[in-house]
This record gives structure tokens, C-alpha cells and sequence, in this order.
């Protein structure tokens, strides 16, 4: 049998290859360039921007209404050998242009095969919180207003058609938060990004009325309200001295505890355009999170008064909610059970989970035996019809498949660079698993001593 193909009954049939793809990523994250509110405040304001500032010891960070923002791009370190990875890297130098540079992250995106991608802000935090928590809130909204134009207009403006716009929220007033999503709707913009907890940050619950003119402005524009792992306030863990491959393993599925609330919650009844995407959260344990709530809905609701008006909460669960994974072959078997128009695919550039620059033929091995059908709805056509990108309209779809993109840019460095000029170890030596506690150490080390700019 030859690769891509695949017998039924006394026929073969030919499946889509790696080549093929056109894959379009909902889960990157860009680390904001120095400079980047230059073109979109006022000269008053420019003077209270976030700028950049190098520290002593060779970092950079974030400064802005008197402290310190680290660090600039948490565990952006693709391009690094693995046993380099962790919460850096904490100056420009030591991050790959793509990260950073609009271009460069075209360039990396073809060698990638990679068509269109999503990106997520770095210093801000998901939900811009470095903004809401000044205490000025006309100036805090200016600065979070000029973000969104520059994601909007200048890093997914300089190459139209190959990024899906993002916005952040205006967390401390929900009524111009709904004003900003009408705004930016008209600049092309269907997706906000937003907290999977919000009484983490001291605001009310989901199950609250506080946010109904945000989800009303969100089902009015067709914006979708994009949830990303660990955008409450912080990770939780239950053994501090636990190897940190826990922490690793189950942050992706800690977003279930958001996906029961908001399914449970009385906004998916009352606003039954809203959609809502779980960033970074996987597909794999959906399946059985769909089976229980059927369940529980089956056995507990005469008592618990939820009414999903003779439907299962599964059923509705498929009518609003976005899923997405990066390497996930037991989701992709279980797509059905998933919910085949709900799937989206992931690159996570330019953290440590990312499958650049191999994602076509890493992907490929999930979707093996997959009909084209579905691949196509996996790899880019639930993607592009729900965060509303018209990819095909600025290029030829036959221009968009990772062999194409990649004979458009077949001089990108590839090969890995060092950065630490780590060393192995000595013969004899024992290595200690890294840790928890040792993460956070590393974070908190990001974090020291503000300098003055």
C-alpha cells in the first residue's frame, strides 16, 4: 500500500497528504515590537505608553504607568534546541524575528505551510488586564483601544488574508466593551478575546446579567468570544514539588471547568447566537465531558430546574462552542463524538507546544485514514467560515496548500539555535526533573526589581 492511500473492498482510494493541507491555526501569539503604539496615539498619549526598556542584567520588559511588565514573551522559544525550553526568553535577542516581526512571522508561517493564524497577545495579558488595572480608566481605554489597532491595522493589516483579527476587552465596563466590539467588527474584527473566570479578576460570574450587553453585541456582530487556557488569574496547582510535567499535561484540560460553566450558565439560552471558542484546550476529553452532561442533565434536572427546552445539552454545547487541539489523534478519531463542525486546528507558535516548523506532517499522522471531507472542515474550513476570514479572496486556493506556501519561502533558517549555549551532562551526572516550584522560581525571577526608564 503507498503512502496516502487506502484500501476499500477491491479499490484504492487516494487521501489527502501532508502537501495538501491548507491549514489555518487558531492559537498563535504574537510578542508586541517596541514601537508599536507610535501610529495609533496621540503625541499626549504616546508619552504614556507601554515602552520597552533594557534592563542591567541584559532583559528586556515592558514599562508602563510605573512598573514593570515581564516578562516579554513567556515561553516563546521556538527555533531553541528542547532541552532549552522554559519561561524565557527574556530580551528580543534571544527570540526568533517571527515572534515579534510581522514579516518574519509571514516567512515562518510558509516554511510551516501554514496559511492564515490567530494571534494572542503576550505583555497585555488575554484579557488586557494591564490596562484595566489602571487606575485612570479614560487613559486605560485609549491604551487598550491603540492594542487593538495595531493588531488590527498593522499586524494582521500588512498581509491581508492571512491573519484572523483578535481584540481585547474592555474588562471594567461592559457596555463600552460592547462599544469596542461594534468598533472593531467594522474594521473586519469577529474576535474577542476574553477570561475563562472572571471572579478571578474581580469581576461578576458568568451566571451574573453584568455581561448581557457584551454578549449582545457579540451575537449582533457575529464576534466570536475566544477563551484561552489560563486566562483566569493564575495557575492552581495541588503539589508545588510535582514534577512540572503535570502542570504541562493538564492545562489544556483545566479549561473544562470554564466549559462546564458557561454551558450550564444561563447566557448560551438567552443569547443563542453566541459562539465560544476554548483556546489551547484540546479535543480528547470532550467526548466524555458531552456524555456527562447528558447524564447529569438526564438524572438531575427535575431538581436542579435546568431547562434546555427538550434538548440535550450536548446538542447544544455543538450549536455554540469552538474547539480546537494541536496533536490530538484520540480527538480526531472521536471527531463525531466532538462534533466534526466545531473542530479547528492549532499551531501554538511560538511557545513550546507549537509543531512548527513540521505541523503538516505532524498533523498528517492524526489525520491518517481521515475522509477529505472532514480534514478539509479540521484543517481550515470551520475555521475560516467561523472567525469569518476570507482567505481565498487575497489568493488562488490552490496557492494556499503547505507545499505552495512552503516554494514561496524556501530559504527560511530552520535549523535550531541555542541561546543559553547549554551544555550535556557530565557522564555519571544525575539529572533532577525539573519541578513546579522551579518554574515558578524562573518567573519570579522575570518579575525582580523594577528599574526606572
Amino acid at each position: 500500500m503507498r503512502d496516502g492511500e487506502h484500501r476499500t473492498g477491491t479499490k484504492w482510494r487516494q487521501f489527502m497528504q501532508a502537501d495538501d493541507l491548507i491549514l489555518v491555526s487558531v492559537d498563535d501569539h504574537v510578542v508586541e515590537p517596541p514601537g508599536m503604539f507610535e501610529r495609533h496615539l496621540s503625541v499626549q498619549h504616546k508619552a504614556l505608553a507601554p515602552k520597552v526598556v533594557r534592563k542591567k542584567d541584559g532583559s528586556d520588559v515592558w514599562w508602563f504607568n510605573g512598573n514593570q511588565i515581564p516578562n516579554i514573551a513567556l515561553n516563546a522559544v521556538v527555533g531553541r534546541p528542547p532541552e532549552e525550553y522554559g519561561m524565557e526568553p527574556t530580551s528580543y535577542e534571544q527570540l526568533r524575528p517571527g515572534c515579534y516581526d510581522v514579516h518574519a512571522r509571514i516567512q515562518d508561517m510558509n516554511a510551516n505551510g501554514v496559511l492564515a493564524s490567530m494571534c494572542f497577545p503576550s505583555f497585555p495579558g488575554f484579557t488586557g488586564m494591564k490596562f484595566a488595572e489602571l487606575a485612570d480608566k479614560n487613559l486605560a481605554a485609549v491604551m487598550l483601544r491603540a492594542y487593538n489597532d495595531w493588531h488590527i491595522d498593522e499586524w494582521c493589516g500588512s498581509y491581508p488574508g492571512r491573519f484572523i483579527p483578535m481584540a481585547l476587552p474592555i474588562m471594567w465596563d461592559p457596555s463600552l466593551m460592547a462599544e469596542e466590539v461594534r468598533r472593531v467588527a467594522k474594521k473586519g474584527c469577529h474576535v474577542l478575546s476574553f477570561t475563562e473566570s472572571p471572579e478571578r479578576l474581580n469581576f461578576p460570574s458568568f451566571h451574573s446579567e453584568h455581561w448581557d450587553p457584551l454578549w449582545k453585541a457579540l451575537s449582533d456582530e457575529g464576534t466570536v468570544l475566544a477563551v484561552h487556557i489560563g486566562s483566569g488569574a493564575g495557575m492552581q496547582f495541588n503539589s508545588m514539588d510535582a514534577p512540572v510535567d503535570v502542570m504541562i499535561t493538564t492545562t489544556p484540560m483545566k479549561i473544562v471547568d470554564f466549559a462546564a460553566d458557561i454551558l450550564w450558565s444561563r447566557v448560551l439560552k438567552s443569547f443563542p447566537k453566541l459562539r465560544v471558542a476554548l483556546s489551547e484546550g484540546g479535543i480528547g476529553w470532550i467526548p466524555y465531558f458531552l456524555e456527562r452532561a447528558d447524564y447529569v442533565h438526564a438524572h438531575h434536572h427535575a431538581w436542579t430546574h435546568q431547562d434546555f427546552k427538550g434538548r440535550k445539552p450536548s446538542e447544544v454545547w455543538r450549536e455554540h462552542m469552538i474547539t480546537c487541539f494541536i496533536d490530538d489523534a484520540i480527538g480526531v478519531q472521536n471527531r463525531h463524538a466532538v462534533g466534526i463542525d466545531t473542530i479547528t486546528w492549532e499551531c501554538d507558535y511560538p511557545h513550546s507546544d507549537t509543531t512548527w516548523p513540521n505541523s503538516p506532517e505532524i498533523l498528517m499522522k492524526s489525520l491518517a485514514g481521515v475522509p477529505d471531507a472532514d480534514v478539509a472542515k479540521i484543517t481550515h474550513e470551520n475555521a475560516l467560515r467561523i472567525f469569518r476570514l476570507d482567505a481565498f479572496k487575497h489568493r488562488p486556493k490552490e496557492k494556499c496548500t503547505a507545499k505552495a506556501l512552503r516554494a514561496e519561502s524556501p530559504n527560511v533558517d530552520l535549523a535550531m539555535k541555542s541561546v543559553r549555549g547549554s551544555k550535556p551532562p557530565t557522564e555519571g551526572e544525575e539529572l533532577r526533573p525539573v519541578t513546579t516550584a522551579d518554574v515558578m522560581k524562573q518567573l519570579a525571577g522575570a518579575f525582580a526589581v523594577p528599574v526606572e526608564p
